[in-house]
């Protein structure tokens, strides 16, 4: 009898028990509930399109901090970062805003500069547009070394780091197949044009970009028509390299190349010396690192592989990147032209000879002092 009393006593207490627990999760979820509503309105419904371009130009070099998104980053991690960095306070906050506004996998792994005070919608902006880069415009006829000044000069790499990854590292290109083992092996192939560079980028990253260029710029038919002149696409790169060097004039670019494709053609063996003054430079800037307004008859007497004075036929290598025009001017010389020899005028043009002697006159002309 005692015990039915007992149990009609808690029965009372377990239903209470049970309506509190209902209330709380009721609360909960309200709570959870108007949350989202609030962020929902706040950053998808009340907010128009933000424009990122003005957010990035509201954002002074003193209040700007420098983020970095490491590729595959997902979205907790980024938070994570930005607040590592003190951007945000919430991370959970910061997660539930991109997965509800569609920012999920569209962020972009690189360097950003974000600020303390933006709305998350306003980070988020950032951190899927283009990360922050830095421009080198790498001209026609620099070679290997020039160029790797020219990237540590913008800080992206270090430029004996660099070389080295140059003549290290492996890439998989049609046209890198028939390289032979050489020193600075990627010479000519790092393609002269404007670039964006990831400052966080490893100098293979870099390498890839450049040749990632030279493979889009060398067409298929390139191919064949190196075949057809029965030459390796490195020959014709080294040729024109130095087509490159030898001229800056559109006009004259078949006709030099025919010269030299006529010497190489020739069963003279002093002809087949191309006789080349870029060649020297090349040399002189890589015994000397410098390079001579003036060529002398001492220059082309140093004994180096790369001076064709001395040695028969093609360098072993390119001497710079050359440029489009001057590729398609290796692959596609004047068929007409007869010429053998060419010396410069002095007003940026050349005279070409078809005969020693009538070279000899040209030179005694144009080079008199």
């Amino acid at each position: 009898m005692d015990k039915k009393i007992v149990r009609k006593k808690q029965k009372p207490k377990k239903q209470k028990n049970r309506l509190v627990s209902f209330l709380l999760y009721f609360m909960s979820f309200l709570l959870v509930f108007t949350i989202s509503s609030y962020f929902s309105f706040k950053y998808f419904i009340q907010e128009e399109e933000l424009d990122v371009a003005a957010i990035k130009a509201g954002i002074s070099e003193e209040t700007g901090i420098k983020v970095e998104i490491p590729t595959g980053s997902d979205t907790g991690k980024i938070a994570e970062i930005l607040k590592d960095a003190g951007v945000i306070k919430r991370p959970f906050v910061f997660k539930f805003i991109s997965k509800f506004n569609g920012y999920d996998g569209r962020y972009k792994s690189g360097k950003h500069i974000v600020a303390k005070g933006l709305e998350y919608k306003e980070i988020m902006e950032i951190l899927c547009d283009n990360p922050v880069t830095t421009t080198v415009t790498i001209i026609e006829g620099k070679n290997l070394k020039q160029i790797a000044q020219i990237l540590s000069e913008k800080k992206l790499v270090d430029q004996e780091t660099f070389l080295e990854a140059c003549n290290s590292e492996d890439f998989d290109y049609k046209f890198l197949e028939d390289i032979p083992d050489r020193k600075n092996k990627l010479e000519g192939y790092l393609f002269p044009d404007t670039y964006f560079f990831d400052p966080t980028g490893d100098p293979k990253a870099i390498i890839q970009k450049f040749l990632d260029n030279f493979n889009l710029k060398f067409k298929e038919d390139f191919y064949s028509r190196a075949e057809e002149l029965n030459m390796t696409v490195d020959e014709i790169i080294i040729l024109a390299s130095i087509i490159e060097m030898e001229t800056a004039s559109p006009e004259e670019r078949a006709i030099v190349s025919s010269v030299f494709h006529n010497r190489l053609k020739s069963n003279n063996p002093e002809l087949k010396k191309l006789q080349s003054c870029a060649t020297v430079q090349y040399v002189l800037y890589d015994t000397q690192n410098k390079m001579k307004e003036t060529i002398t008859d001492e220059d082309t007497k140093i004994e180096h592989p790369y001076n064709s004075y001395l040695h028969e036929g093609l360098p072993p290598g390119p001497i710079c990147s050359p440029g489009l025009a001057s590729i398609e001017a290796a692959l596609y010389p004047d068929e007409e032209s007869e010429y053998l020899y060419f010396v410069a005028k002095g007003d940026g043009t050349h005279h070409f000879s078809k005969t020693l002697e009538e070279h000899l006159q040209a030179v005694k002309e144009y080079q008199s002092e």
